[in-house]
Protein backbone atom coordinates (compact mmCIF):
# COMPACT_ATOMS: atom_id res chain seq x y z
CA UNK A 1 0.00 0.00 0.00
CA UNK A 2 1.49 3.42 -1.23
CA UNK A 3 1.21 6.43 0.94
CA UNK A 4 -0.34 10.03 0.37
CA UNK A 5 2.55 12.40 0.16
CA UNK A 6 2.21 16.21 0.60
CA UNK A 7 3.71 17.67 -2.78
CA UNK A 8 4.82 20.62 -0.80
CA UNK A 9 7.06 19.41 1.46
CA UNK A 10 10.50 16.59 0.87
CA UNK A 11 9.22 12.85 1.26
CA UNK A 12 11.99 12.46 3.49
CA UNK A 13 10.82 15.50 5.83
CA UNK A 14 7.32 13.83 5.91
CA UNK A 15 8.16 10.26 6.57
CA UNK A 16 10.63 11.71 9.44
CA UNK A 17 7.79 13.45 10.62
CA UNK A 18 5.69 10.51 10.53
CA UNK A 19 8.30 8.45 12.39
CA UNK A 20 8.37 11.06 15.13
CA UNK A 21 4.52 11.33 15.69
CA UNK A 22 4.13 7.01 15.78
CA UNK A 23 7.46 7.51 18.46
CA UNK A 24 5.22 10.37 20.30
CA UNK A 25 1.81 8.35 20.49
CA UNK A 26 3.97 5.54 21.88
CA UNK A 27 3.20 3.16 18.69
CA UNK A 28 7.16 2.96 18.64
CA UNK A 29 9.38 3.06 21.77
CA UNK A 30 12.76 3.12 23.03
CA UNK A 31 14.64 0.86 21.67
CA UNK A 32 12.41 -0.57 18.73
CA UNK A 33 13.47 -1.35 15.58
CA UNK A 34 12.32 0.51 12.59
CA UNK A 35 11.32 -1.37 9.02
CA UNK A 36 14.44 -1.94 7.58
CA UNK A 37 15.03 0.76 4.25
CA UNK A 38 14.17 -2.04 2.04
CA UNK A 39 10.79 -2.69 3.90
CA UNK A 40 9.93 1.01 4.49
CA UNK A 41 10.35 2.21 1.00
CA UNK A 42 8.28 -0.67 -0.11
CA UNK A 43 5.54 0.15 2.38
CA UNK A 44 5.88 3.56 1.83
CA UNK A 45 5.97 3.57 -2.03
CA UNK A 46 9.31 5.85 -2.02
CA UNK A 47 12.86 5.13 -3.66
CA UNK A 48 15.00 3.20 -1.03
CA UNK A 49 17.11 6.26 -1.35
CA UNK A 50 14.54 8.97 0.33
CA UNK A 51 14.40 6.27 3.18
CA UNK A 52 17.90 6.50 3.88
CA UNK A 53 18.09 9.95 3.77
CA UNK A 54 14.93 9.95 6.36
CA UNK A 55 16.87 7.34 8.65
CA UNK A 56 19.63 9.75 8.50
CA UNK A 57 17.95 12.83 8.93
CA UNK A 58 16.75 10.94 12.25
CA UNK A 59 20.37 9.78 12.86
CA UNK A 60 21.53 12.89 13.15
CA UNK A 61 19.07 14.46 15.28
CA UNK A 62 19.82 11.56 18.06
CA UNK A 63 16.39 10.03 17.25
CA UNK A 64 17.08 6.98 16.07
CA UNK A 65 20.45 4.80 16.19
CA UNK A 66 21.95 2.60 13.57
CA UNK A 67 23.50 -0.12 14.65
CA UNK A 68 25.97 -2.05 11.90
CA UNK A 69 24.68 -5.10 10.79
CA UNK A 70 21.36 -4.86 12.69
CA UNK A 71 19.62 -2.04 11.66
CA UNK A 72 17.73 1.33 12.86
CA UNK A 73 16.81 1.42 16.32
CA UNK A 74 15.19 4.31 18.12
CA UNK A 75 16.97 5.69 21.26
CA UNK A 76 17.16 4.46 24.65
CA UNK A 77 17.90 8.14 25.66
CA UNK A 78 14.49 9.39 27.65
CA UNK A 79 16.14 13.26 27.43
CA UNK A 80 16.20 13.02 23.52
CA UNK A 81 12.23 11.20 23.50
CA UNK A 82 11.34 13.67 26.41
CA UNK A 83 12.37 16.52 23.76
CA UNK A 84 10.99 14.95 20.86
CA UNK A 85 7.58 15.46 22.67
CA UNK A 86 7.73 18.81 24.04
CA UNK A 87 9.17 19.98 20.83
CA UNK A 88 6.05 18.77 18.90
CA UNK A 89 3.76 20.32 21.20
CA UNK A 90 5.10 23.15 20.94
CA UNK A 91 4.94 23.20 17.11
CA UNK A 92 1.49 22.05 16.97
CA UNK A 93 0.82 24.83 19.58
CA UNK A 94 2.27 27.53 17.64
CA UNK A 95 0.81 26.60 14.43
CA UNK A 96 -3.01 26.28 16.21
CA UNK A 97 -2.83 30.08 17.42
CA UNK A 98 -0.62 31.04 13.96
CA UNK A 99 -3.32 29.82 12.92
CA UNK A 100 -6.45 31.32 14.85
CA UNK A 101 -5.17 35.06 14.85
CA UNK A 102 -4.32 34.60 11.02
CA UNK A 103 -8.40 34.10 10.99
CA UNK A 104 -8.51 37.14 13.33
CA UNK A 105 -9.38 35.30 17.14
CA UNK A 106 -8.04 36.86 19.88
CA UNK A 107 -6.07 35.09 22.93
CA UNK A 108 -9.22 35.38 25.38
CA UNK A 109 -11.44 33.58 22.46
CA UNK A 110 -8.85 30.93 21.51
CA UNK A 111 -8.56 30.35 25.10
CA UNK A 112 -12.68 30.58 25.83
CA UNK A 113 -12.93 28.47 22.31
CA UNK A 114 -10.71 25.34 23.38
CA UNK A 115 -11.98 25.53 27.39
CA UNK A 116 -15.96 24.90 25.19
CA UNK A 117 -14.49 21.96 23.33
CA UNK A 118 -12.94 20.46 26.04
CA UNK A 119 -15.97 20.66 27.97
CA UNK A 120 -17.88 19.24 25.33
CA UNK A 121 -15.91 16.13 24.67
CA UNK A 122 -15.92 15.24 28.23
CA UNK A 123 -20.04 15.79 28.45
CA UNK A 124 -20.09 13.36 25.33
CA UNK A 125 -17.57 10.98 26.89
CA UNK A 126 -19.64 11.21 29.86
CA UNK A 127 -22.64 10.00 27.61
CA UNK A 128 -21.18 7.67 26.29
CA UNK A 129 -20.09 5.90 29.69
Amino acid sequence: MKDEFNASKPIYFQLAERINRQIVRNELHAGDKLLSVREMAVQSGVNPNTVQRTYSELERMGIVETRRGQGTFVTENVDVLTNLRETMKEEYISNFVNDMKELGFSEDEMMAGLTDYFYAANEKRGEQE
